[in-house]
């Protein structure tokens, strides 16, 4: 018997093609231009993707700093910690399609790789590190021959641009194939690393290399959507834990950095011990009533 798609799942796709609704520019290889382009996803999409019809929050912020337009960087960041604090990493879990793609392919059944926890730790903080220098200080400080800021994280580092825009123009557009130098071959060798790495690691993008994730996370302790666990009810079996793509120890840390809101922990929990709600709303429940 088939399984079900769950909830999540179906989420991801629609979210998927309706960030990519203009199909037509697989056919002319055209990048959309039109009015939705002036506003961002919510979550990791090419902006250069033929059928992208709005633009990646990271390219946007980069792109911004890069011509030093501090007044329209700071519009982004204002509606990115509103997703923040109104959901945490909830994004990263629910509407990101590269998130999704990663989750497919690490079902390929093919032998999985424990990392250390040591190690885990240490690379986690990689996404940090991505944030702070190729996002925010090097399309400020590095230009290129021309004296233009150079957006370092698309043009260095971003494997979703090259799935999304970089191969279907390379071919697609016979210039562009024809232009095709080192840095498409770095980006293209980045991509089957996480492409290979995402087989054996449940999303190492995400966990290691995200910068999206990594500012949504700043937000996860004070954002409304928060993760509650009933002590009364839970059993202690540490089904949530297996089940968490992210390996975050669900009952020790509920509002875990490293959490993406996707909901796998509280499907799993057969004691019902675990469910999301907006914190406003425990606060009301949990004030005693008179008699």
């Amino acid at each position: 018997m088939a399984k079900r798609i769950s909830s999540r799942k179906l989420t991801q796709i629609g979210m998927g093609v309706l960030q990519n609704a203009h199909l037509s520019g697989f056919l002319s290889g055209k990048i959309y231009q039109g009015p939705l382009k002036h506003f961002c996803v919510p979550g990791m999409n090419c902006y250069s993707c033929p059928a992208a019809i709005g633009a990646c929050p990271i390219g946007s912020f980069q792109s911004m700093l890069a011509a030093r337009q501090p007044k329209v960087s700071l519009s982004i960041v204002g509606f990115l910690s509103l997703i923040g604090v109104m959901a945490g990493r909830f994004v990263c879990g629910w509407l990101c399609l590269f998130g999704l793609i990663q989750e497919l392919l690490y079902k390929i059944p093919v032998k999985k790789i424990r990392i250390s926890a040591k190690t885990d730790r240490i690379l986690r903080k990689t996404k940090y590190v991505v944030l702070v220098l190729f996002v925010i200080l090097f399309p400020v400080i590095l230009r290129d021959e021309y004296g233009l800021g150079i957006p370092s994280f698309c043009k260095w580092l971003c494997p979703v641009g090259t799935l999304e825009a970089g191969m279907p123009l390379y071919l697609l557009d016979q210039s562009i194939r024809g232009a095709a130098h080192f840095l498409f071959v770095w980006k293209f060798a980045i991509l089957l690393l996480c492409i290979g790495s995402a087989m054996v690691i449940e999303r190492p993008f995400c966990k290691y290399l995200c910068p999206l994730g990594a500012f949504y996370s700043l937000f996860q302790s004070v954002s409304f959507l928060q993760l509650k666990l009933d002590q009364e009810k839970c059993v202690n079996c540490g089904k949530c834990e297996h089940a968490c793509p992210m390996q975050v120890n669900v009952r020790k840390n509920l509002s875990s950095a490293e959490c993406i809101r996707c909901g796998e922990c509280v499907r799993h929990c057969e004691a019902n011990a675990l469910r999301f709600a907006f914190e406003k709303e425990f606060k009301k429940s949990e004030v005693p009533q008179k008699g």
